[in-house]
This record gives C-alpha cells, sequence and structure tokens, in this order.
C-alpha cells in the first residue's frame, strides 16, 4: 500500500501527460482551418484589444455640477413695463444641474380667496342643478350665475384664464442669455480629479468666450440660441409652448497618456417640446408650471399666479476612463486562446463527417480495442498463475521481431471496424 502511494506521488510531480496528434495532410481542411483561425486572430486583435481595450481596466467619475445664468429680459403689456432678472426667470435658483428658464407666461394679478364665476366655456349652466357642489374639478358652490351663465365656484379669484398661450412668447430674449457650466469630476480608481475649467480655461478666457463646436469647444459659457439650435430645435416654438433639452458632459478618457488631454466633450440633445418636428405624435407638448407670489394687501392675503413656459435644462454627465492593466489583459489573451480551439473542432466534424474519406480519417483519429478479448486474456493470465504477462508480450514481440511499443499494432488488438 506505501509503495502504490509513493508510486502515485511520483508519478503525478515526475511525468507528463500529452495528447497524441494526427497530422493530416488536405488542403481544403488546411485552408478552412486557416481562415477560422485568422478569424479568431483578427477578432481578438481587432474587437477586443482595439475597439474595446479589453487590455485596459474602467472606472467611473464620481462629480457634481454647478450652474449659473446670466441676463436680463424687457417685456411691456398694455403700457406695464417690467425688467425679468435671473432670480425672476429661473426655476429653481440655486444652481442645480436640472433648472427651468421661463421664456413664456400667463399672469393672472391679485387673486384673492373667494366666490366668482367660472370662465365661459367651462361648467356652463343654466340652473343650479348644473353646479352641484364637487361634481367638478373645482369647489362649485352650487349656485349657477345668470351673467356668465358659468356655476360659481370657490377659489382664488378672479380665476386664471389660460386658454390664449402667447404668441410670440413673452421673453423671446431668453435667446441671449448665458448659461456658464461648472463640473468637476474624481475617478476613485486611478486616483485623478478633472475640472471642465482645464488647462488654459481661466478668468480672462472666460470673459469673453463663448461656446462654439469647432472654435471654443472647450468654453464653459452657452448662449441659450445656441443650445437650442444644436440640439436641433426652433428656439421659438419651443420658447412659446416649453420643452426639454440636455446637455451631455462627456469624460471619455484614457490615462495611458498625459492626464491633462483627459478634456471634456459637450453635446446637446433635444428632449421634447417642438410639436411641428418631433413631438407630433403626442397628445401633451410643451413644458409648464404654475407659480405663486404670496403678499398682503389690506390685511387681506393675495397672489400672483404664473403660468409659465420654460425650456428646461438636464445637465448629464457621463463618464467613462481606462488604464492599462495587467489582469483584464492576460483575461483577454486568455479567453483568445481557448477560442482558437474552435478551429480544432470545425476541422474535425468536417474531417469525421464531411469529407469522402472520413471512415479513413476517423480511423487514423481513433484506436479501437475489443475488450472482450482483453478481458478474455486477462482471466487466462490468473488462471495459468502468469504473474507478467506483459513481460511475456515482451519476450514473444522480440522472438517474432515484432515491437513492445504500445501505440504500434501489436499494442492492441483492433476490432473489425477499425481493420475496415
Amino acid at each position: 500500500m506505501k509503495n502504490q502511494i509513493t508510486n502515485a506521488i511520483s508519478d503525478f510531480f515526475f511525468e507528463y501527460e500529452t495528447p497524441r496528434q494526427v497530422l493530416v495532410r488536405n488542403r481544403r481542411v488546411g485552408v478552412v482551418c486557416r481562415i477560422i483561425q485568422l478569424g479568431v486572430l483578427a477578432y481578438i486583435i481587432g474587437w477586443v484589444f482595439i475597439y474595446e481595450k479589453g487590455y485596459q481596466s474602467t472606472d467611473i467619475a464620481v462629480g457634481s455640477v454647478f450652474t449659473k445664468m446670466k441676463g436680463v429680459g424687457y417685456t411691456s403689456i398694455n403700457g406695464s413695463e417690467r425688467v425679468w432678472d435671473v432670480a425672476d426667470y429661473v426655476f429653481p435658483s440655486q444652481g442645480d444641474a436640472s433648472f427651468v428658464v421661463m421664456t413664456n407666461y400667463i399672469i393672472t394679478e391679485g387673486q384673492k380667496m373667494g366666490k366668482c364665476p367660472e370662465l365661459h366655456g367651462k361648467h356652463n349652466c343654466s340652473s343650479n342643478a348644473d353646479c352641484e357642489g364637487g361634481s367638478f374639478k373645482r369647489q362649485m358652490t352650487g349656485e349657477c350665475v345668470k351673467e356668465t351663465k358659468t356655476c360659481q365656484v370657490l377659489a382664488w379669484c378672479p380665476v386664471e384664464d389660460d386658454l390664449v398661450i402667447p404668441d410670440p412668447p413673452m421673453l423671446m430674449s431668453a435667446e441671449n442669455y448665458t448659461l456658464f457650466i461648472k463640473n468637476s469630476v474624481t475617478f476613485p480608481l486611478f486616483g485623478v480629479s478633472r475640472s471642465n475649467l482645464v488647462e488654459g480655461i481661466d478668468a480672462g478666457y472666460i470673459s469673453k468666450c463663448l461656446y462654439h463646436p469647432e472654435n471654443a469647444p472647450l468654453c464653459p459659457i452657452f448662449r441659450l440660441g445656441d443650445i437650442v439650435k444644436l440640439s436641433g430645435f426652433n428656439f421659438e416654438t419651443i420658447a412659446t409652448v416649453g420643452g426639454a433639452i440636455g446637455v451631455v458632459v462627456d469624460w471619455t478618457c484614457n490615462f495611458d497618456v498625459a492626464v491633462t488631454h483627459c478634456k471634456p466633450k459637450y453635446a446637446f440633445h433635444g428632449l421634447y417640446g417642438n410639436p411641428t418636428e418631433t413631438d407630433k405624435a403626442r397628445a401633451s407638448v410643451g413644458y409648464n408650471f404654475r407659480y405663486a407670489k404670496h403678499y398682503m394687501e389690506d390685511s387681506i392675503p393675495k397672489r400672483t399666479l404664473l403660468k409659465v413656459f420654460g425650456i428646461r435644462f438636464d445637465i448629464i454627465v457621463q463618464s467613462l476612463a481606462r488604464k492599462f492593466d495587467i489582469i483584464p489583459t492576460l483575461t483577454a489573451i486568455g479567453s483568445g486562446v481557448g477560442i482558437f480551439g474552435v478551429a480544432t473542432v470545425v476541422c474535425d466534424l468536417v474531417l469525421l463527417y464531411l469529407l469522402p474519406k472520413r471512415a479513413f480519417y476517423k480511423n487514423m483519429k481513433f484506436k479501437y480495442t475489443d475488450t472482450h478479448a482483453q478481458q478474455d486474456s486477462e482471466w487466462l493470465d490468473l488462471e495459468t498463475g502468469d504473474c507478467c504477462p506483459f513481460d511475456a508480450n515482451a519476450r514473444q514481440g522480440q522472438g517474432t521481431g515484432q515491437t513492445d511499443d504500445p501505440d504500434s499494432e501489436a499494442g492492441s488488438t483492433e476490432t473489425d471496424v477499425s481493420k475496415k
């Protein structure tokens, strides 16, 4: 038992096994094999290493966005002039990555809580029975106002009339507003931090630059009219009913070169807002919300209601950094070497099942042994007490001039299948 364990350990550490290979001289199979291998090699080099950059590890940045609007709007309605600054037309005003710039509005001033008739065309009535309380969206008092033939409601009076949207938009001057974007990102895996105020972007440059995709691609100041144009929308249309635009700050960096080459790229996408261009199938077009400014007048609470139509800007930061790493490199190479086995599998299928001489190739590739004959021989050796059958076979082979090589024909008894 001890010798068996020792021999097993010795065989495990000091012996090496390798499969026997058959060299097939066949042009068609050889060409198929080389074509498949070339295809696998092209896949590994072209797709895995060049396109997918399988030799690099990747990381996604953690970042923040700060925005600031500048510009002044002017309106004159029925002789009433007004100037609109940033605090009036930006919602919210904290400089978030998502905000709305008001470009059009419907204003209802001097509203106070009370009872008043509904607008004509809404909740029309001919008697009080048509104005049962709670039967509509507004709180009804149950009284029909004969002068307007509409139901009386309990609401902020006078009620808002938003049937007609101003066209052209009230704040068409918003086209010339400017947007400043400040973005910082950090790639924690590589320990690299970057800002869109890259090398060469200082206070002097910012004071006079304006973004242009070709002439000033790194300038962080954008004109609203240019953003809308680059997103594929028409400014007057989107300013009238409102809409949404996505501003993408893309950080795609390769840290195998100098970090200073890691610079942002800006892209602009119209999300929704142009009813005559890309939103024909939408049931509801544009973007609007209501905003109220409350105040007291003669101890009576009042408010000014604004239905705001504006452009919503969403600043979206996307990032992907790469750097050489030995682990993904070895993984990609190993998987590529494994794929080379496809050529062997395909060629074996062609040899064994498709070619006219498939029986010959199958006989060369596989060696068949007769299990029953081998068992009978072993039982015969046991009955005759021959403890060394292999030595006897070797001596017999020497006496008859045959070799004792186990790979030769004398080393096994072939079946009728192999002989065929």
